[in-house]
């Protein structure tokens, strides 16, 4: 039997999804019901017998609704330990009955301030007072009183309350948890929003970030590495997070990670656009007239690297596009994309094998991303900005005797968005509006030089080199000159910016500072 039985339950939800079903199985199961406002009328409009909780504690509901639960009658009947008999003869004298259950979600403050146009005014209405009392004081007092947060929660609880008449101690404790998480995410997102309208900047003193498993993965990076999916509390429904999984098996650990870096790598490109991703760096992007041909140019940037990968795409993926995919000898593990055609669809998920278990993601593109990234380690975490801002082409200056031609200014522009996305130290090559050679991730700059001319081949004559960093010495430029390179793009400002100048004049090649580095590390 149940330590803790269930015969009263106060009921008190702004989500009345299942409420009047969960209800209905209590009062069947000889439960009590105390209900206030709305909860308390949908209940009797479904013909179950209901007590207002203004009639139990003699004290009507005032200031609009502000005050009605906050009585000692309520949190006296949650708080009451059952095996103390000071607390149950201060019960019995205040008239103070045990409430043994309560199912209380709160006011809609996320849905609120999502709102556009929303005023503090309102915002502030949608901060729930009574609703958290109540269930911090039930999980407190979890020994004896249970406590629904959810109506994933209802099923449960009914079940047991029918089989046994009461909760078992692992449910009540399970409750508890959840209840204090759920408080904690709807102090944590106030706070938020507080820091917001206080101008605090996205790096406050304090950050309050709340995380709700979404999915537990099949495992981490490694087989031997245990791994989940969190959302953060109140991320928009448009984030990465969040997107619709149209086909394919589960996404793993590193499916997750490929898709995200592919989605952002996409984003920076011009429309359309596609990023080819592995192991978290691009190995092609281009952007053409159309997505489908855009599609052939990134895959053939580095064909070989491509074969298991992942796409990030800026428009949607057309039958072209998934013909391309479709292709022999090509193999995709998952796509990111705003949209998918029907022909795409249906092109994506037909024999071979591997179609059959291609993972097609859709991502709306609308979200604004958060406003500050952590990144953790030992024992805390760092946070920052992100680096979203669009480039500022004004602010661009040649600094060498030759100036880029428009063709080569348009190139110049498409290499520097590609290298936003490439892990440092960051070097590409691009020639027609397509990578054809990427160097990243090496502890030397010059080195990424070489990986990127050696993977770009004949491929590099007239194609422009983008650095996501300055160049400490001439040594690269030299090099990709000698290869072919056209012209170069780079952020500037190391001590050795006229040396590399002079190579560069020297060279006859034009070369631009943009004034802002891009490192990815």
């Amino acid at each position: 039997m149940p330590s803790s039985p269930v015969k009263r339950a106060l009921l008190s939800v702004s989500d009345k999804s299942g409420v009047v079903e969960f209800a209905a199985r209590l009062h069947a199961a000889g439960v009590e019901l105390l209900s206030t406002g709305g909860t308390r009328r949908a209940l009797e409009e479904a013909g179950l017998g209901v007590r207002d909780v203004a009639d139990y504690t003699g004290y009507p509901e005032m200031m609009g609704g502000r005050v009605k639960t906050l009585h000692p009658r309520v949190h006296g009947g949650l708080l009451c330990r059952r095996d103390n008999a000071d607390d149950m003869a201060a019960a019995a004298d205040q008239g103070v009955q045990m409430i043994d259950l309560v199912v209380v979600n709160l006011y809609p403050f996320a849905q609120t301030i999502a709102r556009d146009g929303v005023t503090p005014a309102e915002a502030i209405e949608q901060i729930d007072i009574g609703g958290p009392s109540m269930i911090r004081s039930a999980a407190k007092n979890h020994a004896f009183v249970g406590v629904a947060t959810s109506p994933d929660q209802y099923d449960a609880i009914a079940d047991q309350i029918e089989a046994d008449g009461g909760l078992s101690d692992e449910l009540r404790r399970e409750l508890a948890g959840a209840a204090f998480a759920h408080t904690a995410a709807y102090d944590a997102m106030i706070g938020e929003y507080f820091i917001g309208l206080n101008d605090q900047g996205p790096l406050p003193p304090v950050i309050n970030t709340t995380l709700e498993r979404v999915a537990t993965l099949r495992y981490g990076e490694n087989p031997h590495q245990q791994a989940a999916l969190y959302a953060k509390a109140g991320a928009p429904a448009d984030a990465v997070v969040h997107g619709e999984q149209l086909h394919g098996k589960e996404l793993s650990y590193n499916n997750w990670l490929d898709l995200d870096a592919a989605w952002a790598a996409a984003k920076l490109l011009p429309s359309p656009g596609v990023a080819v991703l592995k192991h978290n760096n691009p190995c092609g992007a281009a952007t053409a007239d159309t997505v489908g041909e855009a599609t052939r140019r990134a895959w053939d940037g580095d064909p070989v690297s491509a074969f298991g990968s992942i796409l990030g795409f800026n428009t949607e993926v057309d039958a072209a596009a998934a013909e391309c995919l479709a292709e022999p000898g090509k193999f995709v593990e998952a796509i990111a994309a705003p949209a998918f055609s029907a022909e795409a669809i249906e092109i994506l998920t037909t024999k071979p094998k591997w179609r059959n278990n291609v993972r097609l993601v859709r991502i709306s593109g609308a979200s604004a991303g958060d406003p500050r990234v952590l990144r953790a380690i030992d024992g805390g975490y760092l946070a920052q900005t992100p680096d979203g801002a669009a480039d500022e082409h004004d602010a661009w200056r040649c600094v060498t005797d030759a100036n880029p031609t428009a063709e080569l200014d348009a190139e110049l522009r498409f290499a520097w968005a590609a290298s936003r996305a490439v892990k440092s130290n960051a070097i590409v090559l691009s020639r027609s509006g397509a990578l054809v050679g990427v160097g990243a991730g090496q502890m030397s700059r010059f080195d990424s030089v070489e990986i990127a001319i050696r993977k770009a081949g004949d491929r590099v004559r007239g194609s422009v080199l983008a650095s996501d960093a300055f160049f400490p010495f001439d040594d690269s430029l030299l090099s990709a000159h000698e290869a072919g390179v056209a012209a170069v793009i780079q952020p500037g400002g190391s001590k050795r910016d006229q040396e590399v100048i002079d190579a560069c004049n020297r060279c006859g090649m034009p070369m631009v500072f943009t004034g802002r580095r891009h490192f990815r590390h």
